[in-house]
């Protein structure tokens, strides 16, 4: 195992395209697509598919969402032995995908909300192998938003793995106190320009990653979406641009593949530089068939 992915699992029901939902009325959309998601699983699903071992620890509900969770990781060749099965359901989350190809989510914790930082194993991780800690999805983990989360994280740089974290739009964002602590533990900090903007004030992604070193990030990577990404390191400061897609279908789990597709590269040895350039490709493929992961395939031999 080369990599190993903490964080929330969810059943993502996506339906396409859905603009508004007016009160006491029924609205027909064209598609619909099923399956798992939430960041961790996306994350881990697009790392297996680009040829990383890939394992990935959560917690899910004893029901059919979960079920399929882990068929769909047996079949991408996802290590499941550190996801837990706890007396709650499997969480859900519903998007409406609207004209734009943008998503709108409803969503129910579930299980997520059981994972907690005692149930945190950095040295079991390390010991099949892991290099590489990303905790995903981390302002929809209430477990995790405490300060008992940092011993965590510091024992996973002392089992020798490199740790990152990438966090995701929710309400627990006006609280961020939690998370400042954090980043002088990890190598790497994710977030998108609306997250950036939400922790720091701040709409440059320029600003934004300047913000996060005074914080104490190490590297930070703000993610632009159609327009690439910024990156702030000690070898590399600046945009790179994104490849151009020809047809956007459904923009959900872009930014976790982006996340994949760096932390691929850079297990690979390749710069700050390179591994932006390598997230954006795989962040822009991402969008390229409705589901999260729909664009991407199984590895040879999984």
């Amino acid at each position: 195992m080369e990599a190993i992915v903490v964080g929330n699992v969810t059943l993502d029901v996506l339906c396409y395209p859905v603009d508004e939902v007016p009160r006491h009325e029924s609205i027909a959309f064209e598609q619909a697509a099923v399956g798992p998601g939430g960041c961790a699983s996306n994350t881990a699903v697009v790392l297996a598919s680009l040829g990383l071992s890939t394992g990935i620890a959560a917690c899910v509900g004893a029901d059919e969402a979960a079920a399929l969770a882990r068929r769909t990781w047996q079949t991408f060749g996802v290590d499941d032995r550190f996801v837990e099965t706890v007396d709650a359901p499997t969480a859900v989350s519903v998007g409406l995908v609207d004209h734009e190809r943008q998503p709108r989510f409803i969503h129910t914790p579930g299980a997520n909300a059981y994972l907690t930082p005692t149930r945190l194993r950095p040295e079991a991780y390390a010991k099949v192998g892991a290099k590489w800690l990303h905790l995903a999805g981390y302002f929809v983990l209430p477990g995790l938003l405490t300060t008992a989360l940092a011993p965590v994280l510091a024992r996973a740089h002392a089992a020798g793995m490199r740790v990152s974290l990438d966090v995701v739009t929710s309400p627990a964002m006006d609280d961020s106190a939690p998370l400042w602590p954090l980043l002088p533990l990890l190598d790497v900090f994710f977030c998108n320009a609306h997250e950036g903007y939400r922790l720091t004030g701040h709409r440059d992604p320029e600003d934004i990653a300047t913000a996060l070193g005074e914080r104490g990030a190490r590297r930070a990577v703000v993610k632009l979406g159609a327009a690439g990404s910024y990156g702030w390191s000690p070898d590399f400061q600046g945009r790179v641009p994104a490849p151009e897609v020809r047809e956007v279908v459904d923009t959900t789990g872009a930014g976790d593949a982006f996340a994949a597709g760096f932390i691929a590269a850079r297990l690979r040895n390749a710069s700050f530089y390179s591994a932006l350039r390598v997230g954006n490709m795989t962040g822009a493929r991402a969008v390229t068939a409705l589901g999260a992961t729909a664009a991407f395939t199984p590895p040879a031999g999984a």
